[in-house]
């Protein structure tokens, strides 16, 4: 329990930094915005994301893959449509937003977060 706690602060921490990096594109107003965006853009990802996947399965196979950063960059817009105080202004700003959220994610899961074998 404690750990998914701290995955959530983690992930909200890279909303915050993704907010700075991509301030022209993406803001997060304040880090209880960022908490539940990320709160929100996590239960997203592991509810409606598969479905997506599943329902364009040939889109992706036809793109090799690539279909899934549409996907991923609609789903970050979406999310911060109705989002109060996390905002992104389109498309693009989704896709690139998503794929910067999920490599600082990455990179602090990584660095804060022990792998037990």
């Amino acid at each position: 329990m404690l750990r998914l706690f701290v995955v959530w602060l983690i992930n909200a921490v890279a909303l915050l930094t993704v907010g700075y990096v991509m301030s022209s594109w993406i803001r997060v107003d304040s880090f209880s915005a960022a908490l539940i965006a990320a709160l929100v853009l996590g239960l997203v990802n592991a509810v409606i994301r598969p479905i997506l996947i599943l329902l364009t399965l040939p889109a992706t196979l036809l793109t090799l893959g690539l279909f899934i950063f549409v996907i991923n960059g609609l789903l970050f817009w979406w999310v911060g449509s109705f989002i109060q105080g996390f905002h992104v202004s389109g498309f693009w700003s989704g896709v690139f937003g998503a794929i910067v959220y999920s490599l600082i994610s990455w990179v602090l899961s990584s660095l804060l977060l022990r792998q037990d074998d």
